[in-house]
């Protein structure tokens, strides 16, 4: 690759809890030309939709140099949340989705939107999962076999989030 060239890298990633919320994992596997690099990360509680968006995070914080990124996933949390511009609503209106209520998992799309300005562009694919799509299988079988490790990583933006929500209600009760 020449100095200034910007590489084209592929993310795959699938993530997921057991039950939900519950023990989570995330899988992710990195493509550029003929490299291959794969990870996850398991987690003791934790919900589907952090290990989605988790697992992309990952992949992006993985790459050392400005790229070009195709993130491919089977989450239309993480994909519509992108392509059809809610996390840039919830980022304007201070992280709420409506007058009352915060966005949940604002901690994680607050780092995934940090991540994405600093490559070139990244796209966001949507995947059918679990149809034998090589990548999202291998993905899932990563994040299960995490979830499933002896270490397992506290969330603790899950939890803090979690906190928060209990002390709101008990205020409001």
């Amino acid at each position: 690759m020449k100095k200034d060239e910007v590489p084209e890298v592929n993310i795959y990633s699938d993530g997921g809890a057991n039950p939900n919320p519950g023990k989570g994992g995330f899988g992710v596997i990195l493509t550029y030309k003929k490299f291959r690099k794969e990870l996850n990360e398991g987690y003791q509680l934790t919900t589907n939709n952090r290990m989605e968006l988790m697992g992309v995070i990952f992949g992006l914080k993985s790459l050392k140099k400005k790229s070009m990124v195709n993130v491919y996933t089977d989450s239309r949390y993480v994909v519509d949340g992108i392509n059809k511009g809610w996390v840039a609503k919830w980022k304007l209106k201070n992280w709420y989705r409506t007058k009352d209520q915060k966005a949940k998992n604002r901690d994680l799309w607050s780092k995934l939107l940090n991540l994405i300005s600093k490559h070139q562009e990244v796209k966001f694919h949507w995947i059918k999962g679990h149809v034998g799509h090589i990548e999202n299988e291998r993905c899932d079988k990563l994040a299960t076999l995490a979830l499933n490790g002896e270490i397992l990583q506290k969330d603790n933006g899950y939890l803090n989030d979690e906190q928060l929500s209990l002390n709101f209600e008990t205020e409001i009760n």
